[in-house]
């Protein structure tokens, strides 16, 4: 569960376009230059609105290999700017902008590629750049492949905007979701914002999470987000690793069958130094990614509330278990813990400049923000405000009452909190989707015992606020 205060997530993105541009040349440059690729292809893809986009490249080599790259093209609109960017060391001057490369992704043998991106802003117009280089290399043209000498090559064409969606439900509509910027990103390329609750501790509240209160949360609340909230101590996965890798397997499933999506959780909070799990957490996300890897529905959260600890052991633990979640699942969203119970620091004396100055070294992921309405207020919302234009957040466990998780609903502030987070499009899970007897239950107590999930006579002080407010249309945007 939690304990101590903490903050939340951010970015505000309105409408826009999604555009897509493939480019690529294979002009040879002079043996003497060892550095310089021999070919190469950008994919340039936005989403933009009123003032503001985010930018995200593709860069492939299609030449020799090289150790360390520089990305360089130019803005076509003198009132475009660059803001912020991410997985390189970006600089513009006037209107020419240079990416390069980080020590974690300079790297690039022949046919390798890399992900890159940036938030920029715009007045007058937001044309797209027309031309790039790769060290020295203009890349031009259609996206060309190397063929046989004296063939013609082969073009691909730029990536195409999926159907229209067939169903109604969240995944349904949405599909795999990806980081896109500082944004949860739909199939569109759309920000978009998941509402929905969260389980309490599996071994403690399973007769809470049937066919029947699954339902009830996806039919009567509209919940778009199941967060399965697995505790690794307190009698949790670490005395029966496959009963609960099991348990979680089942509600994943259940959720898909009712197009809501699965936020796995591997709920550590005592000891709060994510390293102590780290070989439980690697054979656990092994197993679930492997089995999951198909579904649309499933996003990773690898560490619940580090505490004790500083972001460097964080980011190292995130940068071990990562890659094992991506050997088997390559395109699911994963959401790393933050320092002091996942307040991005705050609850510890510290704030996001630790995270933003030294991020994690992977692609498609968020960091967590968590809070209590009654115990975290002003200053708190004040850093996940800050936070939200330079980091992707989500924010995967608040609650309406103390930190303790318990005490009277604070309308006031969880009125602040969701309308910032709703504005600002961050995604959450309430705590709790449960009868515990505790103030930030959902459920009044012996709900689940009797089996009946609908009506107002079952929904605690906490869960009547939380179904007016997940109940409300959700904005899932398609074009």
């Amino acid at each position: 569960m939690f304990f101590i205060p903490r903050p939340s997530r951010r970015h505000l993105l309105v409408g826009g376009a999604v555009g897509a541009l493939a480019l690529a040349a294979t002009a040879v440059l002079p043996s003497t230059n060892a550095m310089a690729a021999t070919g190469c292809a950008v994919t340039y893809t936005t989403n933009s609105w009123q003032g503001g986009f985010t930018a995200n490249l593709t860069i492939k080599n299609l030449g020799d290999p090289v150790s360390a790259w520089t990305l360089g093209f130019t803005f076509p609109d003198g009132g475009q700017r660059l803001v912020q960017g991410w997985s390189a060391t970006w600089q513009q001057s006037g209107s020419a902008v240079t990416g390069r490369s980080l020590d974690y992704n300079g790297s690039l043998g022949t046919g390798a590629s890399t992900t890159v991106g940036f938030n920029g802003s715009w007045t007058g117009s937001n044309p797209s750049p027309t031309s790039f280089t790769l060290n020295g290399t203009v890349c031009t043209g259609g996206t060309t492949t190397p063929t046989t000498p004296g063939t013609p090559p082969t073009t691909t064409p730029p990536p195409t905007t999926p159907p229209p969606p067939t169903g109604t439900t969240p995944v349904a509509v949405n599909g795999q979701l990806r980081v896109c910027g500082v944004n949860l990103c739909n199939q569109y390329g759309r920000p978009i914002q998941l509402r929905g609750m969260s389980t309490h501790g599996l071994q403690w509240f399973a007769n809470c999470y049937t066919d029947t209160s699954l339902t009830a949360l996806a039919d009567d609340w509209q919940a778009d987000l199941l967060r399965i909230s697995m505790y690794v101590q307190e009698k949790g996965y670490e005395t029966n690793p496959t009963a609960f890798t099991n348990q979680v397997n089942t509600l994943v499933d259940k959720a898909e069958a009712r197009g809501m999506y699965a936020l796995i959780d591997f709920h550590t909070l005592t000891p709060g130094d994510p390293m102590y799990n780290l070989e439980r957490a690697k054979t656990f996300f092994a197993n679930v990614a492997a089995r999951n890897a198909a579904k649309k529905n499933v996003i990773y959260e690898i560490t619940n509330e580090p505490n004790g600890v500083s972001w460097s052991t964080i980011r190292s633990y995130a940068e071990q278990v990562i890659p094992v979640i991506r050997a088997a699942d390559p395109d699911a969203v994963v959401i790393v813990g933050t320092r002091g119970w996942s307040s991005l620091g705050v609850s510890e004396g510290g704030n996001s400049d630790e995270i933003v100055n030294n991020p994690v070294r992977a692609e498609n992921i968020m960091y967590t923000f968590h809070f209590y309405a009654a115990s975290h207020k002003d200053n708190y919302r004040n850093e996940v405000q800050r936070a939200a234009s330079r980091l992707p957040l989500f924010v995967t466990e608040f609650g309406t009452v103390t930190y303790t998780g318990d005490g009277a609903v604070d309308t006031a502030s969880s009125n602040a909190w969701l309308d910032l987070l709703d504005r600002l499009k961050i995604s959450y899970a309430n705590w709790t989707f449960s009868d515990a007897a505790e103030g930030s239950a959902a459920l009044r107590p012996g709900t689940c015992a009797a089996g009946t999930f609908t009506g107002p006579s079952v929904l605690t002080e906490s869960g009547t606020y939380m179904r007016d407010r997940i109940r409300t249309p959700d904005n899932f945007p398609t074009s």
